[in-house]
């Protein structure tokens, strides 16, 4: 089967048997619908300052995960496999997120991996699930992420290189920190320094709105932990609910002031870049049949994904690359889709993959984004559905997509439908 062939039958595969194509065949309800139930994430916190610097990533999971249990009202039992995306966390974090799993209140019988896609290990999570419940692997299961950036981030992350490695160009190119990366691509796709500091800000500003306006509440779930005060050293009990890194007041002129982060000339710094920061979230997912059984409310249907690769040194066009791949698998046209959520690693790559793809600036993250909020990393590609999916509700709208870069040179994005 030719290529051309194979994106056929990967698009026809959407239309329904009536003939109906695009949004309306998406839009339809199948039983075999694989649909979200529950989508719900922790705040996010500034790294080393925020609610979370003490906690343990496989904590605020284990908070999460009761979050869900709890938001759901499923039967921990039903729920067959977990999968949680991470980045950091030493071993892949396999062994505390089952650990996680148990003391949320998950039987023994409820199996638990832990996966590391860079930035989309999130959603990678979810689709994984998605596809075992499509496959008959499973009827019911939870797709997380989480990252503790105050404890795991750092120099120890990184992984030496073994000669037969550094001496290919582009195996070496796969360890270029992120923000030299995405400093020589502003700098070669000649996105300005005005133009970043305007699309942060704009992120800034969405997100001080909606928070001040409680519309991050829904997807959030309140954990308790315990914090110590910096300056005290007093430990104190503390209920963390909202996202601590949101400042209000930024303005293109205030982020035109601080200096760039990696080179003399550059136009990349703290301000248009996002932000390093520890939360989780997670998806709870089976068949519209199963959900219909089990009466769940269903909120939302996983439609397609797609994974690409691309140069390293050009890590952040991968939601370009990713988003009409992902589209073209759910069979439908940009302009179908009303809502964008693009992982805002940093304000060049966003801004040039929106510019390139063609996306209405309206349409892109409207509660604001990373830069405004943070990138827990494993955490991100799961805390966009639920920003999503109650986003879609609360404008009454339907299609959405979420998307990211990934690190070493790829993108991910996956096309979803509010019930």
């Amino acid at each position: 089967m030719s290529s051309a062939q194979q994106r056929l039958t990967q698009v026809t595969s959407h239309f329904t048997p009536g003939g109906k194509k695009g949004a309306a065949a998406i839009t339809e309800k199948h039983p075999d619908d694989i649909v979200v139930t529950c989508a719900l994430r922790s705040a996010l916190t500034k790294g080393g300052k925020g609610g979370f610097k003490d906690t343990a990533a496989a904590d605020i999971l284990a908070g999460v995960f009761k979050g869900v249990i709890e938001k759901s009202g499923i039967d921990p039992n039903v729920v067959e496999d977990v999968a949680v995306g991470s980045v950091l966390a030493p071993g892949g974090g396999a062994t505390e997120f089952r650990a996680a799993a148990l003391v949320a209140g998950f039987p023994e019988t409820t199996a638990v991996k832990s996966l590391n896609r860079q930035c989309s290990s999130g959603l990678q999570a979810i689709v994984d699930i998605a596809n075992a419940i499509k496959s008959g692997m499973i009827e019911v299961g939870i797709g997380a992420g989480v990252e503790s950036m105050s404890s795991q981030y750092g120099p120890g992350a990184v992984t030496e290189f073994s000669d037969l490695l550094e001496n290919h160009q582009e195996s070496a190119n796969c360890k270029v920190p992120m923000g030299v990366l995405s400093e020589n691509m502003a700098k070669d796709r000649g996105i300005s320094r005005a133009v970043q500091d305007a699309f942060a800000a704009s992120s800034y500003q969405k997100a001080v709105k909606a928070q001040k306006a409680g519309l991050f509440d829904e997807e959030i779930y309140p954990l308790q932990v315990k914090w110590t005060d910096p300056k005290s050293g007093e430990e104190k009990t503390i209920t963390v609910k909202a996202d601590d890194g949101i400042r209000d007041g930024i303005t293109p002129e205030s982020l035109g002031k601080i200096r760039p982060a990696f080179a003399k000339d550059g136009s990349i710094h703290a301000g248009n870049a996002s932000q390093i920061s520890d939360g989780a979230a997670a998806v709870l997912l089976m068949k519209r049949s199963t959900a219909e059984r089990l009466g769940q409310k269903i909120i939302g249907k996983y439609v397609a994904a797609s994974v690409v690769g691309v140069k390293p040194l050009l890590m952040g066009i991968g939601p370009w690359k990713a988003i009409p791949v992902a589209l073209e698998k759910a069979g439908i046209t940009k302009d179908d889709v009303d809502i964008y959520e693009i992982n805002e690693a940093f304000a060049s790559q966003c801004v040039w993959c929106v510019n390139e793809l063609g996306l209405p600036q309206e349409k892109i993250n409207p509660k604001g984004g990373a830069i405004a909020f943070g990138h827990p990393l494993g955490c991100t590609g799961s805390r966009q559905i639920s920003t999503l999916l109650t986003e879609l509700k609360r404008t009454d709208k339907k299609i959405g997509v979420t998307s990211m870069c990934v690190g070493t040179g790829m993108g991910m994005a996956a096309v979803w439908v509010r019930e």
